[in-house]
């Protein structure tokens, strides 16, 4: 019997993870440019750590954390998302304790069991970063201004940011009371989820994607009149902080996302090429979230983001990205004579970090070409008895069909040049 992939678990093929490198690239160079360190958290943490921070209401803790008992009999779970890991990592090796804030990014596999669909999958693979350490609206400012150039660099240009607070600890008990009576009567014609959450934690309802609910959820009072002023503080200067470096959002009030460890600032980037759920990545403020890990008040707040690489991958192809596919040159020895030569000079351009592949000695000139071009090469670089004689190649342009010789030593600044 055929052994085939678990169900919302996929093979990412060579094709699919030429733009998951090309996503990783970038971040990775967005993130060094704003000082941000990286680091690689268990995939597997005592599920007490998510209950916890994430929230026993939430759909992520409720139904899709894959949760198993240890010999030990501990409870396992297969990490769901990772800013809870990274907020453990911190208080357990009091990272606080280091100069200035703790700026850490994080890329790596994350596991729910959730209905696969399009860009939506239970092994799925995460992109983010979090700041540690400090809670001023500055903090905010960067890490979304950030997120804008990681667009850029990926080549996504219509991203619309979307901005709300949703408060703190001191404003939700005044705030699940009105939501509580908003409801009302109308509860009994919401989805068993929305019924469960209004008396255990009323602000989750805002979370519902049931479509039939959410006329009744557009009616609910929203969480801006119940601020602290505080939070609205902090919210405004953010705002001011925006506005005038020119970076455009859209509050929304009814934005909360799907974590119980959101303190003050949310916020969403949307796109529409992901369709109705049109998150492309989120995050927010988790202020209180390592003290209820562990942590002393002096370690200060948090704020972070995650994107979901599948989801993002579509919106990189929608917008007409390329990836970088396929090696720079294929080398083609003419004869087994040139063998040795060629090899030499393989060895040297994949040292200056030039892909390169190597055709079989000997076969035929048009078979090596077309095998370069279904390797989408851009060129072809050819060796025979002439141009060992020479120390030079013939340089065949793939994409347009030029050829010409060109010295040994000026091969490297040519095939630079024709990739820049």
């Amino acid at each position: 019997m055929k052994i085939v992939s678990v169900k919302g678990m996929r093979d990412l093929l060579p094709a699919d993870t030429a733009w998951f490198q090309r996503l990783e690239q970038a971040a990775r160079e967005v993130f060094a440019a704003y000082n941000f360190d990286e680091i690689r958290t268990p995939i597997v943490e005592p599920t007490e750590l998510f209950t916890r921070s994430v929230g026993e209401d939430t759909d992520i803790v409720g139904k899709e954390m894959y949760t198993f008992a240890d010999r030990d009999g501990a409870s396992l779970t297969l990490r769901p998302e990772a800013t809870a890991s990274v907020a453990r990592a911190y208080v357990e090796h009091r990272l606080w304790d280091r100069p200035g804030l703790s700026k850490l990014y994080y890329m790596g596999p994350m596991f729910r069991r959730e209905r696969p669909q399009k860009g939506r999958y239970r092994q799925f693979y995460q992109i983010g970063a979090e700041v540690l350490g400090g809670n001023a609206p500055v903090i905010d400012f960067e890490l979304l201004a950030m997120l804008r150039l990681l667009l850029e660099r990926c080549g996504i240009q219509d991203a619309e940011l979307v901005l709300n607070s949703v408060g703190c600890a001191d404003d939700r008990p005044a705030y699940h009371a009105a939501l509580r009576e908003a409801l009302g009567a109308r509860l009994p014609e919401m989805c068993a989820d929305c019924q469960r959450r209004a008396q255990t934690n009323p602000l989750r309802v805002l979370d519902c994607k049931v479509p039939a609910d959410q006329p009744i959820i557009a009616t609910l009072p929203t969480l801006e009149s119940f601020l602290d002023d505080k939070c609205r503080e902090h919210f405004a200067q953010l705002r001011q902080l925006l506005d005038a470096n020119g970076i455009a959002y859209r509050v929304d009030p009814r934005l909360v996302r799907g974590l119980d460890y959101y303190t003050s600032t949310a916020f969403e980037f949307q796109h529409g090429a992901l369709g109705a759920q049109n998150a492309l990545l989120g995050g927010g403020r988790y202020d209180g979230l390592t003290q209820a890990l562990g942590a002393p008040a002096q370690a200060g707040g948090g704020i972070g983001f995650a994107l979901g690489a599948d989801r993002f991958v579509l919106a990189m192809q929608a917008s007409g990205v390329v990836p970088s596919t396929g090696p720079v040159a294929v080398l083609v020895p003419l004869t087994d004579a040139e063998l040795t030569l060629v090899l030499h000079l393989a060895e040297k351009l994949r040292r200056e970090h030039i892909r390169v592949e190597l055709a079989e000695p000997g076969r035929k000139l048009s078979r090596s070409l077309e095998l370069a071009s279904k390797l989408q090469a851009r060129y072809a670089v050819i060796v025979g008895p002439d141009e060992a004689a020479a120390s030079a190649v013939q340089l065949k342009d793939l994409n347009g069909g030029a050829q010409e010789r060109v010295s040994g030593e000026a091969l490297l600044d040519r095939l630079r040049q024709g990739v820049a």
